[in-house]
């Protein structure tokens, strides 16, 4: 392979050899055609004409008047398909094309990056299957059916606990035996070598225009960026913009479900310990036997026992800090933030609010200038709200 894919210690490629030939494809692909004035043409009009770019930074005037700062919204929400993982699909499914597979195969927790996996398959001309953890198809039940409308076959996972750690396993098992004709579309910067790289460029765009946008509105850089973490893409996304600016903070937020000192938490970066997971080296979620523990958090899309190896790489070189969110504290904030603009959140996203509610009402923040990337909106998640809230709809 050309590169290593090397954050200090973290990343690299952790996979059964039989894998290495289209590792190393998929490589050389992506390094060449990221550098290829006709690809790059093809994205940059997919990315505005398909998915909707750019997306707006949003002035949240009414909940910066609540609690004291100033905050924008990423508006990532607004994008064809309601969240930032379509940039990516965009990516990889044209790259795919390029490269002439005819197959697109991805993983799927909260439903989106499904959904944008889907629609992109359908407009290229490519077959498109979704292997999704069988709870994951229960509580997402309108993405699977918005799935299957777009021509997409959606594989519930039975195995494990049935969530997206699960359906990634299952992905790449079936990638496995069908190489040739098929690019597993990952839809985080999880993975071995070059997904971390590569899903961190094609998102970079959030960052890229979050930094433009806040100079023009502010003259200035913002003081902190906060983002959700699952396995990192909107984070490293929007994060990318600003990685080079010390002296604009990096909030990473995760789940910490029913509280961090309990079984049922997500929150990898607090609790985690180095690992190997989905073929590379990260923080993960594991036992004194080096097990994978499950998961569990409100929001399915940041329901993972791992996280991307450069947020592994960021926390531990002090450049970016991760804190939890309870599910109690996400779903205050998404009705906060529904009453204060009128703008639903998706459940991932709440948890990014939910931290920039505390972090705000500290005294030495007021004032501040905060971004906070809202990663994607709450439709999907209307039937867990809910029921989560005790409404009957």
């Amino acid at each position: 392979m050309k590169y290593d894919g090397k954050f200090g210690k973290y990343g690299g490629v952790f996979v059964p050899e039989l894998l290495i030939p289209a590792i190393e494809e998929l490589e050389e692909a992506f390094y060449k055609f990221k550098n290829d004035e006709k690809f790059m043409k093809d994205l940059k009009f997919y990315l505005n004409e398909f998915a909707g770019r750019p997306t707006g930074l949003y002035y949240a005037e009414n909940l910066s008047k609540e609690l004291g700062c100033k905050i924008y919204l990423k508006r990532e929400d607004m994008l064809h398909t309601g969240a930032h993982k379509i940039n990516n699909a965009i990516g990889q499914g044209l790259l795919a094309k390029y490269m002439g597979k005819t197959n697109l195969i991805a993983e799927t927790g909260a439903g989106q990056h499904g959904i944008a996996t889907a629609v992109i398959g359908a407009k290229l001309g490519l077959n498109v299957k979704i292997f999704m953890g069988s709870k994951d198809v229960e509580r997402q039940k309108m993405n699977v059916f918005r799935m299957q409308l777009s021509g997409a076959e959606v594989v519930p996972v039975d195995i494990g606990s049935q969530t997206l750690k699960d359906s990634i396993n299952e992905a790449f098992r079936y990638w496995i035996s069908n190489l040739d004709t098929t690019h597993y579309l990952i839809g985080t910067t999880m993975g071995p070598h070059p997904y971390p790289n590569m899903v961190k460029f094609f998102q970079s765009i959030i960052g890229t225009e979050a930094k433009e946008q806040i100079l023009n509105l502010e003259g200035k850089l913002p003081d902190t960026v906060i983002a959700c973490v699952g396995g990192g893409s909107n984070s490293i996304g929007i994060f990318s913009g600003f990685l080079d600016d010390e002296n604009v903070d990096l909030i990473g937020v995760e789940a910490g479900g029913e509280g961090i000192d309990t079984s049922k938490n997500g929150a990898t970066l607090t609790k985690g310990t180095d690992g190997i997971l989905h073929g590379s080296l990260s923080i993960v979620l594991q036992n004194n036997d080096g097990q994978i523990q499950e998961t569990s958090s409100v929001s399915a899309g940041l329901d993972y026992p791992g996280v991307g190896p450069e947020h592994a790489y960021l926390k531990t070189n002090g450049r970016a800090q991760y804190v939890p969110i309870t599910n109690k504290e996400a779903l205050e904030a998404f009705e906060l933030l529904c009453k204060t603009e009128g703008i639903i959140p998706a459940l991932e996203s709440s948890h990014a609010i939910a931290y920039a509610i505390k972090y705000a009402k500290k005294e030495e923040n007021k004032g501040k200038i905060i971004i906070v990337n809202l990663s994607g909106r709450g439709d999907k998640d209307m039937g867990i709200i809910a029921k989560e809230l005790g409404v009957e709809v």
